[in-house]
């Protein structure tokens, strides 16, 4: 290169189009001949600008070995500075690569996760195009990351659902922890596994509203049967759940409360049946002596309901209070006095028939007979009447 040669110039030092140039420019021209001029480098300015000081070292004698160890000197200095830099954008630009490959990884591994299939990447690792296709990664990134919360957290809505639901299904009554955070796969949050959970909360959904149908059937069943028990609805219904006798509130509906629901009205229809016999066996023994005492109709009418039922079914005594254990006291004791009476009557028969036979006897004058068997009969009676009447 002569004093008359134009100055090189290139762009600064920190653009991928400068390594470009250097890469072009100073390997073709390097080593550069430095015997005729001396290179200054302005790093300020980011240009480089060579000055021909060949009549400078004339001026002050310097001899041409010195001038020669100057060059020297020189050329190995911009030998370094390049080769450092030739490294720097070797390594920047194997920095920016694996950055891509990185975000292009991720990418794919978030469209897996959302069931999407994984554009096609153009993998040029030009300097003109490296940032351009980070960035527009970077972007890329940050929308399918925001999708990825978005589809986490309406997979955290449902899956929460359906565990709270489950635990009202199926969870013991005194169970009061409460509801974990739930468990995602981030490996899965694809459209299709979100329907299948929808589908499932759905089931779910559905099998709360036919317990609720049916508890409220079985809570009118459980109403009816301590309407003719004459029992109270609230404390029996409380025995099961407290939550029974809410209104407004939610019922409790998993397994344990169900089943205690079920035992219930299995116990107080036994209890019902059983009632029910031994008031139809009152009745009919009490119509009897009603018939055998020649009972007024007015008396009868007392037990009109009663006696009504003797033949009746279980689903056709539904009367309050029919098979109370008050109602029940009340025609025991009916039955009672009419056996007391019974007693009394026939008592007083005997001893009236047993006055006239003596009494003909002695017109007659016949001595009677003794009788030990009447006797007996007569002792016996009287003892049965005490009896009843204590």
């Amino acid at each position: 290169m002569t004093t008359n040669d134009p100055p090189l110039q290139v762009e600064k030092c920190g653009s991928s189009l400068l390594l470009h140039q250097l890469h072009v420019g100073f390997l073709n021209l390097w080593p550069p001949p430095f015997s005729s001029s001396l290179y200054r480098f302005s790093y300020d300015s980011g240009l480089v600008f060579v000055h021909d000081d060949q009549l400078i070292w004339d001026e002050v004698g310097e001899s041409d070995t010195y001038k020669d160890k100057i060059m020297f000197e020189i050329e190995q200095e911009c030998l370094e500075i390049y080769t450092r830099m030739i490294e720097q954008a070797n390594s920047r630009r194997a920095q920016l690569c694996q950055t891509i490959f990185d975000s292009n990884a991720q990418l794919a591994t978030i469209y897996s996760a959302l069931g999407e299939e994984t554009p096609t990447k153009q993998s040029d690792c030009s300097y003109e195009n490296l940032n351009k296709q980070l960035d527009a990664n970077f972007r890329e990134l940050e929308e399918m990351k925001k999708m990825m919360n978005d589809r986490r957290d309406m997979f955290i809505e449902v899956l929460t659902d359906i565990q709270h639901i489950s635990n009202e299904l199926h969870a013991s009554s005194d169970s009061s922890s409460p509801t974990s955070h739930p468990d995602v796969d981030e490996n899965d949050l694809s459209l299709r596994r979100l329907e299948e959970l929808q589908r499932e909360l759905m089931t779910l959904l559905k099998e709360k509203s036919d317990r609720i149908g049916d508890i409220n059937n079985q809570l009118n069943t459980l109403k009816a049967l301590c309407s003719v028990l004459g029992m109270d609805f609230a404390t029996t219904a409380n025995e099961v759940h407290s939550s029974l006798t809410e209104e407004k509130g939610t019922k409790n509906v998993n397994d344990s409360t169900m089943q205690k629901l079920e035992t219930t009205l299995h116990t107080l229809r036994e209890v019902k049946l059983e009632r029910i016999q031994r008031i139809q066996d009152l009745a009919t023994f009490m119509f009897e002596l009603w018939n055998l005492m020649d009972t007024p109709v007015e008396e009868q009418q007392m037990f009109q309901n009663v006696t009504c039922n003797i033949a009746a079914s279980e689903n056709e005594i539904t009367d309050p209070n029919m098979l109370s254990l008050e109602s029940i006291s009340r025609i025991e004791a009916e039955v009672l006095r009419l056996e007391e009476l019974k007693a009394s009557r026939m008592n007083n028969l005997v001893l009236k028939k047993k006055t006239e036979l003596e009494d003909i006897c002695m017109k007659t004058h016949v001595l009677p007979e003794y009788d030990s068997e009447m006797e007996l009969a007569i002792e016996t009676m009287e003892k049965c009447g005490s009896l009843l009447g204590s």
